[in-house]
């Protein structure tokens, strides 16, 4: 069973929830281009994780609240507050993500944020 754009993208925010790379890379294209505005672009599931591992890596929970999703054929757009629980406590980021979704694979991925606010809050080490 084929998923929508819709689904996929929900299933793949499920599985970074857990901090589940695995299952999370097999909703990435081989040539899929990760944006991740304003800190630079990869490319594909080595080069998304290669990313979102390490970043996450002090995290002990994740929650990414979406408040607002919509779609348009293969183009998802979603508003979330992600919510990231450290030692320290809470951290919260507004982001946007902008997603392509072909075939049943993330073929575009970007996501907006403000840096100054995630930055401010992150362990440096």
């Amino acid at each position: 069973m084929t998923r929508t754009p819709m689904e996929t993208i929900k299933a793949f925010m499920a599985a970074m929830t857990v901090l589940d790379y695995d299952t999370a890379v097999t909703f990435i294209a081989p040539d899929c281009e990760y944006d991740n505005v304003p800190m630079g672009k990869v490319t594909g599931p080595a080069g998304l994780r290669g990313v979102l591992e390490p970043f996450f890596a002090p995290t002990i929970e994740n929650e990414f609240r979406v408040l607002r999703a919509v779609a348009d054929g293969p183009v998802v757009f979603m508003e979330r507050l992600d919510r990231h629980l450290l030692s320290t406590g809470w951290v919260e980021l507004p982001v946007t993500g902008v997603f392509e979704v072909h075939d049943g694979l993330i073929t575009l991925y970007r996501d907006y944020f403000d840096l100054n606010t995630i930055m401010s809050k992150w362990p440096t080490a």
